[in-house]
């Protein structure tokens, strides 16, 4: 099915470096992967055009059955810390500022239980602590909501607060994973792709989740197909969050193994109705919603700078497929880039609040979600009719807060981290 690839600066020298997850032994079985495997690598950016293998020297070189990884900064120490969720016991490499990382997943009590089947993996705050939680999804066994206390240790808060299985209790075959406010609360909620309908926990103020599948609209456009990758996109830019699946099965026999099972199947685009439910546009969202592809991998970014989000799909053995959107940015717009100082430079963990007349959206930066991807670190804002911004607040991850006001629209701003 592949592995994954994550985005993340971590030697702060302005570069974006490599980290790449590959697949090595089936746990229990010992069964080697098809290709040669050589273990995950690192891969340093010199800013020339040309990257250094520095798996050995930086300790990142894990041999596990790897599927994801995410990329945040767990401790607050400002450097990118590496989690990578595997079939069997998972890695978290926290980095030690100097080139190397040590694996702490054992004494950070993140290791992932015998059942662990690790798919994909997040790094966000849903409590709103200002430290990064880890959340990871199982294929067909309990998804796990590693709580971080803040001293170096997780604990993993899943069972207590409804997010390790759906709403009868049951776990699914769960494979990729993306945060965002999905309802404009200030609390960051969960979309998880799965074998069965895709799952949307909603936060309650970050005590436990519900699950909104059946309330939002998502449950039965979702169930007649596998999903691999959701992502939470604003792509008509009206300021809220719509939803985008990237679908396909797992198997290419299931349709001579099952009558009403198909290998390749279409993607889907949600359309947010701004109360909390969905509608499913994907007949109206563009001809390539029509095709039958076995959609793998997906990320966004605003490609070409025009103020509306595109996204890229992978496909199993196909082609893949870059979405560029034509007429999001019709809506007014602003994209935010964030250069951290003493937090760390990809300003990964920031939340960034814009506030204009009539909303307030909330926004975090991450590295590594959906399914072994990761989306662009700068933030695009939908603003609807808005002409005027009144507000922007950057709380960094370090804990430092800086406002910003009277910012002209339709822009693509950086913003470094004050020192002050």
């Amino acid at each position: 099915m592949g592995s994954g690839v994550v985005f993340l600066d971590y030697d702060t020298d302005g570069d974006a470096d490599l980290y790449f997850v590959n697949s090595g032994s089936m746990p229990q079985t010992g069964q080697e992967t098809q290709s040669v495997h050589l273990g995950n690598v690192l891969y340093r950016n010199e800013g020339t055009g040309h990257f250094t293998d520095v798996t050995e020297p930086s300790g990142t070189g894990d041999i596990g059955y790897g599927m994801a990884a995410a990329a945040g900064d767990i401790d607050n120490d400002g450097d990118a810390d590496l989690y990578v969720a595997n079939f069997g016991q998972d890695v978290l490499y926290r980095n030690n500022g100097d080139g190397t990382f040590t694996n702490i997943a054992e004494t950070a009590g993140v290791t992932n239980p015998s059942e662990g089947r690790g798919m994909a993996a997040v790094a966000c705050d849903y409590d709103n602590d200002g430290f990064p939680d880890i959340y990871v999804t199982n294929d067909t066994n309990r998804n796990f909501l590693y709580h971080n206390n803040r001293d170096g240790t997780f604990t993993d808060e899943s069972l207590f607060i409804g997010i390790g299985y759906d709403e009868n209790g049951v776990a699914e075959g769960s494979m990729g994973v993306d945060c965002g406010d999905y309802n404009g609360d200030g609390w960051l909620d969960f979309i998880v792709a799965n074998s069965e309908k895709a799952t949307l926990y909603k936060n309650e103020e970050g005590l436990f989740f519900l699950d909104a599948t059946v309330s939002s609209g998502l449950q039965q456009p979702t169930l007649p197909y596998v999903g691999f990758s959701p992502l939470f996109l604003d792509y008509d830019n009206d300021g809220h969050l719509d939803l985008f699946c990237a679908n396909g099965h797992p198997q290419d026999v299931i349709e001579i193994l099952m009558d009403h099972e198909t290998y390749a199947q279409r993607d889907q685009m949600f359309q947010s109705n701004g109360d909390g439910t969905y509608t499913d546009v994907s007949e109206t969202a563009g001809a390539y919603f029509t095709e039958t592809l076995v959609g793998r991998a997906a990320a966004t970014a605003d490609y070409d700078n025009d103020g509306d989000t595109d996204i890229v799909i992978m496909n199993s053995n196909q082609r893949a497929v870059l979405l560029r959107n034509d007429g999001g940015n019709q809506r007014n717009w602003l994209g935010i880039k964030l250069i951290g100082s003493r937090s760390n430079r990809d300003g990964i963990g920031a939340k960034i609040t814009v506030s204009t007349r009539d909303m307030t959206q909330i926004r975090e930066v991450k590295s590594g979600s959906s399914y072994a991807s990761g989306s662009d670190t700068r933030l695009l804002f939908g603003l609807g009719e808005n002409q005027h911004i009144e507000k922007i607040t950057i709380v960094w991850q370090g804990g430092t807060t800086q406002a910003l006001e009277n910012v002209a629209i339709n822009q693509i701003l950086t913003i470094m981290e004050s020192q002050q």
